[in-house]
């Protein structure tokens, strides 16, 4: 692995060393991982030098939602070089059939393979809570991830506030709420949270207090987060736009039961009955709350096992990597393209 200083603004990843890096190591393809980025030019720079085959990865970034924000940068990039790019490429690497619609919405003919991600599937011994560190009386309802707008978790706290105001059902729950922050939207929720009156605090333990329903635990990494996997009893992702996300994959390998809306695209996972799916208004999901709620223990605990399974059966590293192996070799070798990819 080799890594590069950047220079300039963050977000567009300006690192001159990049390109010469990649043209001596002389690759016979290249994965381009994300959009409206420095990379994305060096990558189009020795396709069109090399005449060599380049994948481009777009992780959600061509999602109708996803283009909006902050749509007149996109814009200037994409007239600068990011379409052309686009354009050019040899093939698109789509999570699900919807991000291949959104591509082709964008206006883009090229290849696309529809691949998911992969996870590595955590032995049963690994999943199973020894002792609940993250609150010992209480269920915990689990949201982990970047804090950003597009996550829903204003609209989550709305619903988790008047479902506790109407209900009084969320008195044995706390939602947890961990990761890191995005342009200050954790003060924000944090300021919401004490308007709607949910006690918060940051860090460490959850406590046995009756009024303790929310809690921001800040980000969390490795066996950090395996252990918070481990000690949450529910997952919820209100998101309003997704490419395919990588932490429900988690939370069922982890075999938890799932709240998410129809932007994680991941209807499979309704139809095993391992998800609640709700729209990413406060009354869904507040709606789907409830019914996560009402549930006993051991109905999520069977929601749990089937997202495991669905995950052991369609989201495995093995399965993932045969499948983009076989996209690498029809790329390289010029053989028949796999199943998996559309033209």
């Amino acid at each position: 692995m080799k890594t590069f200083d950047c220079y300039g603004p963050r977000r567009l990843g300006y690192a001159p060393g990049m390109g010469k890096k990649l043209t001596a190591f002389d690759p016979e393809v290249v994965h381009s991982q994300g959009m409206w980025t420095y990379t994305s030019w060096v990558a189009a720079r020795w396709r069109r030098r090399t005449g060599k085959p380049e994948v481009i990865h777009p992780h959600g970034m061509l999602d109708p939602w996803a283009v909006k924000n902050s749509a007149w940068k996109k814009k200037l990039i994409a007239r600068i070089f990011e379409r052309r790019h686009l354009s050019e490429t040899s093939c698109l690497r789509a999570l699900c059939h919807a991000e291949l619609e959104a591509i082709r919405s964008y206006g883009l003919r090229n290849p696309i393979c529809v691949i998911p991600n992969g996870i590595d599937l955590p032995a049963d011994h690994l999943i199973q809570r020894n002792q609940n560190k993250l609150s010992p009386n209480k269920k915990v309802l689990l949201y982990l991830g970047r804090l950003h707008p597009k996550k829903g978790l204003v609209n989550l706290l709305h619903a988790w506030g008047a479902l506790s105001k109407q209900q009084g059902k969320t008195s044995e729950w706390v939602l947890a709420i961990a990761g890191w922050d995005e342009g200050g939207h954790e003060d924000e929720l944090k300021r919401l949270a004490v308007n709607l009156k949910m006690a918060w605090n940051e860090g460490g333990n959850i406590n046995s207090e009756d009024d303790d329903r929310v809690r921001f635990l800040g980000p969390k990494f490795g066996s950090e987060k395996e252990q918070l996997y481990r000690d949450c009893d529910a997952f919820i992702l209100p998101s309003f736009s997704e490419g395919l996300p990588m932490v429900i994959l988690e939370a069922w390998a982890y075999a938890k039961p799932v709240i998410m809306t129809p932007m994680c695209h991941l209807p499979e996972g309704v139809t095993a009955q391992a998800a609640f799916e709700v729209s990413p208004d406060v009354g869904q999901i507040q709606d789907g709350l409830s019914r996560l709620i009402q549930l006993s223990d051991a109905e999520r605990e069977e929601m749990g096992t089937r997202g495991r399974a669905l995950v052991g059966q369609r989201f495995t590293w093995d399965l993932v990597g045969s499948q983009m192996h076989s996209v690498q070799h029809w790329l390289v070798n010029g053989t028949p393209a796999p199943e998996c990819v559309f033209f």
